[in-house]
């Protein structure tokens, strides 16, 4: 039978509340995910909580009940509780109906089969968690292999990330590397790396697209390095035709991700 918590003190709370700080994540291994549709994105994908919390008035929601099924019948802890807990937890003054705990997980670069798809998204430094899971989203949308992020990039079990992917941290897989690491493997094998920057005459459009693509967008404030632009296959930018230099990482990224797509 599900478990029932009402004290803001109960140290489940407080070890769930911790999760929002990276710190915490990282010696725990685990993180948060809020929201039925991201909840059940997850459960249809495999990856259940180990721990979810939901407000009573919820219970009886068809999706609120064959979560808190499913994660009992798979050991997991389902825990009625108060919408003024789920909001402190998910830091949400209108917090959704259901708060799940997760361990983390990351593929190793080693694991991919870029065989899987024609098309996979590379982020180098991105430091927006909005960003992050927008481009998790795109990859989702896409089809795209996987999403590897390359050195120092903003955490991808963040709540905010989270949030923004909408589900589809738990379908795309998400691969952390070093630049050192990452250009030898992708060069042990069939692979297009084709990087987003301004430094180039050619235009997304029309371009050589190669499958599989290696579609690398840079840092959202320093665009990529020059020394990961001599690296690449092919540069290609996107026009600019009003007063702005540049677009929103994310946004670049699916324009051109979709664009990729059709030319393969």
């Amino acid at each position: 039978m599900p478990r029932q918590i009402t004290a803001f003190g109960n140290p489940l709370v407080k070890r769930a509340r911790s999760l929002r700080d990276k710190r915490h994540r990282r010696q725990e291994g685990l993180f948060l995910a809020e929201g039925l549709r991201i909840l059940t994105e997850a459960r249809d994908s495999g990856r259940l909580p180990i721990e979810l919390f939901y407000a009573a008035d919820s219970a009886a929601h068809p999706l609120v009940s064959a979560l808190i099924e499913t994660v009992e019948a798979k050991g997991g802890a389902a825990i009625e509780t108060s919408h003024d807990i789920l909001a402190k937890l998910s830091g949400k003054d209108n917090p959704q109906a259901v708060v799940g705990i997760f361990a983390e997980f990351i593929t190793p670069l080693a694991a991919l089969d870029r065989a899987t798809s024609p098309i996979w998204l590379v982020a180098e430094r991105l430091r927006d968690p909005g960003n992050l899971g927008t481009i998790l989203r795109t990859g989702d949308a896409v089809g795209a292999g996987g999403l590897i992020l390359v050195d120092e990039c903003v955490d991808p079990f963040s709540v905010e990330a989270v949030r923004a992917s909408m589900g589809a941290l738990f379908t795309v897989p998400i691969v952390q590397a070093r630049w050192a690491e990452f250009l030898p493997w992708l060069r042990s094998g069939p692979g297009q790396l084709v990087g987003l920057s301004l430094n180039s005459d050619a235009g997304y459009r029309g371009a050589s697209y190669v499958a599989p693509t290696f579609l690398l967008t840079g840092n959202e404030a320093q665009g990529l390095p020059a020394t990961f632009e001599e690296e690449c296959d092919l540069l290609v930018k996107l026009p600019m035709l009003g007063r702005a230099d540049s677009l929103n990482a994310a946004v670049a990224t699916a324009v051109t991700a979709y664009e990729v797509l059709a030319g393969l």
